[in-house]
């Protein structure tokens, strides 16, 4: 039987003649005077996941005017081009656009945020046809093995920074010890990456909750978009559950969180991760949102200015709250960190031992040039992984903070309306920040600042 053969745009292109471009990006095409760096973008601006893509107008237009004048590479100019598309927070269609955006618009590099049901179908495009790809906002371990990654081997032309599900775990354990509540726990994970990853008997929730001392009660995976919690509920009843955890779109959480009422299902804790991460999800469930908890990776509080513009966290955060008159969110940071990296790419020949023209299994040092991994997220530990692809991320997203700079998020005089606070808590054996958010409808109005 004939071999079949899918060429790549990397075979296709990859005779045309091209000048020194930075080491992350390959010879594609033969540049006028002064080269554009084109670059995509993906992400759920409609659809349950658009939460993540809330503040994306925003980011992007700055991106944009930061880089109307160019960015200097490798001695040169470079004018630099943004072509953004909407994934509609399904796994097909963020596919489908990765692919045209790659075969059509011939981007050299992509970028890609919000969850594995993004990040994953991009960066398989990406690595199929031999783009350079950058995606964030999605833990490591549902980026990672939910694309067949396997240790000490991971991937030749998609890399990451996030935090992981240990980081979150420990926040989640923080809170519960603290809360007095009982030691059994339900879980809620969806059958798609993020729940896959979540309740994975061995990456996930389940091993890490059993060595802290808690039973978790899991009654197996649900359809997303699920109009039903019925079983769920009986369950965590049955078995006593006063704690609630998972990974949920919003419509899924609103419809467990509505039956629990109707069932008078009432646990002590509730910690979602994905759902609760938005001031606009909680004030959708009026007083019901009151008490709710999640995790914070990123706030105006954060001690980390951008690389791109000297932006401080909180004068990003104030920019966005002056210019849409919205509420911060989390993703904020994250999104402007994506195309930190993306600027900020060592060319060849600075001690990386690669250029341009290395072959697919030899492209590993790309990864390895981006000296920050996106300063408003704070600094990534590059050296620590580069030896070691595939095993964590190359660039994580988070660093553990200093006791002296643990604080607490409080309330103060504000004009604006601001109805959820967020309270940093810490955990973990290295003394680090695990951050997590408790949010609250008392008072009306506010602000935060770090107290």
């Amino acid at each position: 039987m004939d071999k079949i053969i899918r060429p790549t745009r990397r075979a296709v292109l990859g005779g045309a003649a091209a000048l020194a471009a930075p080491a992350i990006l390959r010879a594609t095409r033969a540049y006028a005077a002064t080269p554009v760096l084109k670059v995509g973008h993906v992400s759920p601006v409609t659809g349950p996941l658009a939460g993540f893509a809330e503040a994306d107008d925003y980011i992007l237009g700055g991106i944009r005017q930061i880089f109307e004048a160019g960015i200097e590479n490798n001695g040169r100019a470079w004018r630099v081009e943004v072509i953004s598309k909407d994934s509609q927070s399904n796994p097909n269609r963020a596919a489908e656009v990765a692919a045209e955006l790659i075969l059509g618009d011939e981007v050299d590099i992509i970028v890609a945020a919000a969850t594995p049901d993004t990040t994953n179908p991009v960066a398989d495009q990406a690595e199929i046809n031999e783009v350079p790809c950058i995606t964030s906002n999605c833990p490591w371990q549902p980026w990672f093995f939910g694309r067949g990654g396997v240790p000490g081997k991971g991937f030749h032309w998609t890399w990451h920074f996030f935090w992981g599900l240990e980081d979150v775990i420990n926040a989640f354990l923080d809170i519960w010890g603290q809360s007095g509540a009982g030691r059994t726990v339900g879980g809620l994970f969806p059958n798609d990456a993020d729940g896959n990853a979540w309740g994975d008997p061995e990456h996930g929730l389940p091993k890490a909750l059993a060595a802290a001392g808690y039973k978790l009660v899991d009654p197996g995976r649900y359809q997303p978009v699920n109009d039903d919690f019925s079983n769920y509920i009986n369950a965590f009843k049955e078995a006593g559950c006063e704690i609630v955890t998972g990974n949920m779109i919003p419509p899924d959480f609103a419809t467990f969180w509505a039956q629990c009422a109707q069932q008078g299902f009432r646990p002590k804790v509730v910690t979602i991760g994905k759902a609760l991460l938005f001031p606009s999800v909680i004030e959708s469930l009026g007083d019901r949102g009151d008490g709710l908890t999640t995790e914070v990776w990123w706030s105006p509080d954060h001690p980390f200015s951008s690389s791109l513009t000297g932006q401080s966290a909180r004068a990003l955060a104030e920019g966005y709250e002056a210019a849409t008159g919205r509420p911060w969110t989390q993703p904020i940071g994250f999104q402007h960190a994506l195309f930190e990296v993306v600027a900020d790419v060592d060319p060849p020949g600075r001690g990386s031992g690669g250029s341009r023209g290395d072959p697919p299994g030899d492209h590993r040092h790309a990864a390895r040039h981006h000296r920050r991994a996106g300063r408003l997220v704070g600094p990534g530990d590059r050296q620590r992984h580069q030896d070691a692809p595939g095993r964590r991320p190359v660039a994580e997203g988070r660093r553990p903070l200093p006791a002296e700079d643990r604080r607490q998020f409080r309330r103060t005089d504000h004009p604006a309306d601001r109805r959820t606070e967020a309270a940093v808590t810490n955990s973990g054996p290295d003394g680090g920040r695990h951050p997590a958010r408790r949010h609250s409808r008392a008072g009306g109005r506010g602000r935060w600042r770090r107290s």
